[in-house]
């Protein structure tokens, strides 16, 4: 037994949250053969801007969307899922928003895409004084322009916990689409002992993102695009799924206290990353406040979705006023199910 803890205690999941000079390695544009995916229209590429500095002295690679049409009315800063990147997530919608004069920032959380320690999990606190930098970077650099903090996924729980706490991202709102918000307790001990142990005995294990045969989305082209972009991340290790467990849960624990700002939660009827059990069972602890908007065709990945015309045009209504109805109705149908008991 004594033997055992002893190896286990070699395997223990790694963490790296240096910045890129002390971990000498990382991916750089120029070590990418196949270029950055571009969207369906000119303005939705784009190419990288001026990084976003971490406290630690990291380079986050960021990418920018101009408003169309002259100076901006909002800014809309997004967070990407587990395994993405700042490159891919938003090419099928950043064109509405942009067309409604939202510039659209977003860059590389590290561990991801062409940050440092690509595959890596680079830990919690690390991951949200990230999103408070880069918030505070932008609010610098458009003084008296509304600021939204938007995060898909993994970056919905990141978003989430950099708006709260003793040192809040000052942001004007909160967009959360489909949240992790998988708990140890949703999970349960039997599952978190066995997940403990995998990512303790074999934490370098890769596991495709189609373990279990999920569909995230049911834009095929979406999914194909995936597939080709060299950095989405295919396969990813067991430790980092680990890690962002232990993400997921704090942020679930920080639900009762959320949120000092406007929050807009959306989710698919149709989620099977995140299910809506899940959801719904985490969002009662909340206060009330947040809105959640719930679209019964939706699946994990809305702003690619065959919804995401219909969701684009929800955010961009709440942007204008938070307090009214969204044109297509889902936030009465969200309010409705999340009353509703559990079967």
């Amino acid at each position: 037994m004594l033997a055992g803890l002893a190896l286990l205690a070699g395997c223990a999941p790694q963490v790296v949250a240096t910045g890129r000079a002390a971990l000498g390695f990382g991916l750089d544009p120029a070590d990418v053969a196949t270029p950055v995916p571009r969207g369906d229209a000119p303005d939705q590429a784009a190419p990288l801007a001026e990084p976003f500095r971490a406290e630690d002295g990291a380079l986050l690679p960021h990418r920018a969307w101009p408003a169309q049409g002259g100076p901006p009315r909002a800014l809309l800063l997004a967070l990407h899922g587990f395994n993405e990147h700042s490159g891919n997530f938003l090419l099928d919608s950043v064109g509405r928003f942009t067309a409604a004069g939202i510039a659209v920032h977003a860059y590389d959380q590290r561990g991801f895409g062409l940050a440092p320690a690509r595959g890596y999990w680079a830990g919690t606190d690390r991951m949200v004084a990230d999103a408070r930098v880069a918030v505070r970077a932008l609010r610098a650099a458009h003084p008296g322009v509304p600021l939204f903090l938007m995060g898909e996924s993994m970056g919905a729980a990141v978003a989430l916990l950099a708006a709260t706490g003793p040192d809040p991202a000052p942001v004007d709102g909160l967009v959360l689409l489909a949240p992790a918000f998988w708990s140890r307790a949703a999970i349960g001990p039997v599952g978190v002992g066995l997940f403990w142990l995998v990512a303790h005995a074999v934490p370098a294990l890769g596991f495709p993102a189609s373990a279990g045969g999920i569909a995230a989305s049911d834009n095929i082209d979406a999914l194909r695009r995936n597939g080709r972009d060299p950095l989405v991340i295919k396969a990813g290790r067991v430790d980092a799924a680990w890690g962002l467990l232990d993400l997921m849960d704090r942020a679930t624990a920080a639900l009762p206290g959320c949120c000092a700002v406007p929050v807009l939660i959306l989710q698919g009827a149709q989620d099977g990353v995140v299910p809506p059990r899940v959801t719904r069972g985490a969002l009662r602890g909340m206060p009330p406040g947040p809105r959640l908007a719930r679209y019964p065709e939706g699946q994990h990945l809305l702003l690619r979705d065959n919804v995401r015309q219909q969701v684009a045009d929800d955010i961009l209504a709440w942007l204008d006023d938070p307090r009214a109805a969204l044109p297509s109705g889902a936030d009465a149908t969200g309010a409705v199910w999340l009353a509703q008991p559990d079967p």
